[in-house]
């Protein structure tokens, strides 16, 4: 079972920045695709961005590309989502996941991390 652990969300002004990382239990980066997900009270979950084991590639849903960033470190078993020109929609429990497909939906993703608060509001 992959054990995962969000941290870095907090209370930004529109437009600030911020940077959530999720840390794996253990070195599971080449084999598992870590997603990002975030849903909002009253909202369905949402996929928001994932990075593919292997190779890399990243995807983005249409509602943060070019405001996110996501991105690897496999020595420290950690994946980052940088976060831009955040905008009060942006507000949601963000969550990171494990699976085996580069995809947004959820469902392709087995294990869970606990979430972290992102509140974008001046």
């Amino acid at each position: 079972q992959v054990q995962l652990e969000e941290s870095g969300g907090g209370l930004v002004q529109p437009g600030g920045s911020l940077r959530l990382s999720c840390a794996a239990s253990g070195s599971i980066l080449d084999y598992f695709t870590i997603g990002w997900f975030r849903q909002a009270p009253g909202k369905e979950r949402e996929g928001v961005s994932c990075i593919n084991r292997g190779d890399g590639s990243t995807y983005y849903a249409d509602s943060v590309k070019g405001r996110f960033t996501i991105s690897r470190d496999n020595a420290k078993n950690t994946v980052y989502l940088h976060m831009n020109s955040l905008k009060p929609e942006d507000t949601a429990v963000y969550y990171c996941a494990a699976g085996f497909i580069a995809s947004l939906d959820g469902a392709y993703f087995s294990s869970w991390g606990q979430g972290t608060q992102v509140t974008v509001s001046s």
